[in-house]
């Protein structure tokens, strides 16, 4: 039994050109594409990237994401429901909110043999590159590059935070930047961790830990010029420096945050 789909209104008219607006149309075609990235043990889940052309000719790029019998537990579904279920409403959520994230193009699930399975089509976020990625070239990005991208990564976060969420799994591979003539914009990927911040500043700072202990890359400076704009200040001051030290461990000293 297959519940009823979500097709965005942007990706109805390509998915139907291709034949691919059904949760078995999807299904089947997956299996003919080589998947990016492939996961086992209870259950599977297998993501492949296609392209398809629309009506102008033009290529629209996917992640297509099929999953079969993995299962996230919670109080609302003890019994269990596919993550990519719980990542669907986070990306929903996430556009309801405002916050920049990446975009639901199809979600359908349905029970197949006793098995759970969902599928949940995403655009590619070609234009844009994880973090990770912009710190492998760090040292030859221009100074105001790496501000640029600083700030857009200090926005991102302040307004997942804002709406009173936290990212609970944020990585510098889950921030997805690009640069361009109007400085840098940024997006959130992997929504599947996602939940309300019950614990206030705990939680908030958990995620700041996460990704900051992670961009070893930065300087010490750089990381104080991130929560700095966070935070929505000027200029270092005793709670801005007491965040970092929380964070990282320590806060550099005031000459090194030109850096």
């Amino acid at each position: 039994m297959t519940c009823s789909a979500f097709i965005a209104v942007n990706a109805r008219d390509v998915l139907a050109r291709h034949g691919l607006d059904s949760f078995d149309a999807l299904w089947r075609f997956g299996d003919s594409g080589d998947p990016v990235a492939a996961t086992r043990g209870k259950g599977w889940k297998k993501v492949t990237r296609i392209e398809l052309q629309d009506a102008n000719g033009e290529p629209q790029s996917f992640y297509l994401k099929r999953q079969d019998h993995q299962l996230a537990r919670s109080l609302r579904h003890p019994l269990g429901e596919p993550t990519f279920a719980r990542e669907f409403r986070a990306i929903q959520h996430f556009a309801h909110l405002g916050i920049p994230a990446l975009e639901a193009a199809f979600f359908a699930r349905r029970s197949e043999n006793g098995h759970q399975q969902a599928i949940l089509l995403t655009r590619a976020l070609d234009i844009y590159k994880p973090l990770t990625w912009w710190f492998e070239r760090w040292s030859t990005l221009a100074w105001r590059d790496r501000q640029d991208l600083i700030l857009a990564a200090a926005a991102l976060v302040r307004s997942l935070h804002n709406a009173g969420r936290m990212h609970n799994n944020l990585y510098p591979r889950h921030i997805f930047l690009k640069l361009d003539d109007d400085g840098a914009g940024a997006r959130l990927i992997d929504l599947v961790e996602t939940r309300p911040a019950w614990l206030g500043e705990r939680d908030r700072i958990r995620d700041l830990r996460s990704l900051l202990r992670r961009s070893e890359v930065a300087t010490a400076g750089q990381k104080l010029r991130f929560l700095l704009a966070y935070m929505g200040k000027q200029r270092p001051g005793g709670r801005s420096r007491d965040m970092l030290r929380q964070i990282i461990g320590r806060a550099p000293a005031a000459r090194r945050t030109k850096s």
